[in-house]
């Protein structure tokens, strides 16, 4: 997407955006208590690392051995709510206002994990992480790891400014209406990564 597209986008969701900021951070301290944001390190464009900041969803539940409980069970109803809506991302518009991130792209992930994609994870971070991405709005949670790869790479070499502009407004479709595997998406991006070179589609393949 065409960058002052992308700017201006984003400077209307902000204004729109205002009073939900207001919103989610009163649910997120009725819910949680503080700290209402959470900070961590991802990777960003070509593996620059970089903060990514979110409105706080989880609980601090642990179990008897004091290991984190998985995250399913540390989300309350509201804080469900929240993330299903994706209100909980909204402060990852001031990174993209800043460059690090894109409106759309594969989502950031731990330096870690891209480090373990090998060159299928380098080829999937030479674009800038996204707020939403094809991934997102082609199934996101209803998917493995190793599908929401392939997509992304599918996503990676074929990325327009009109697909983005779909994405953005599947974006808004999976919020109201709840996620779907798209079995069509996951097919076309599997037949696609089978004519690429080895290198880069190992670790999407394993």
């Amino acid at each position: 997407m065409d960058r002052r597209l992308e700017l201006l986008i984003c400077l209307v969701a902000l204004v729109v955006a205002v009073p939900l900021f207001l919103l989610t951070y009163l649910v997120v301290f009725v819910a949680l208590g503080r700290p209402v944001m959470f900070h961590q390190e991802r990777s960003g464009r070509n593996g620059v690392p970089f903060q990514v900041v979110k409105f706080r969803t989880l609980t601090d539940a642990r179990d008897a051995d004091g290991v984190w409980l998985p995250d399913a069970e540390r989300l309350t109803p509201l804080t469900k709510l929240l993330r299903r809506t994706r209100f909980d991302e909204l402060p990852q518009l001031f990174i993209i206002l800043r460059g690090r991130m894109a409106l759309v792209g594969p989502r950031p992930l731990l330096p870690r994990t891209i480090e373990d994609f090998g060159p299928a994870g380098k080829l999937r971070g030479s674009v800038r992480p996204g707020l939403t991405g094809w991934s997102q709005v082609s199934g996101n949670t209803a998917l493995s790891d190793n599908e929401k790869l392939q997509l992304d790479l599918w996503y990676v070499a074929h990325r327009s400014t009109r697909l983005d502009l779909n994405i953005l407004a599947e974006t808004v479709g999976v919020a109201v209406f709840g996620e779907r595997r798209r079995m069509d998406r996951l097919e076309r991006a599997a037949a696609w990564l089978a004519t690429q070179p080895t290198q880069n589609k190992t670790e999407a393949q394993s």
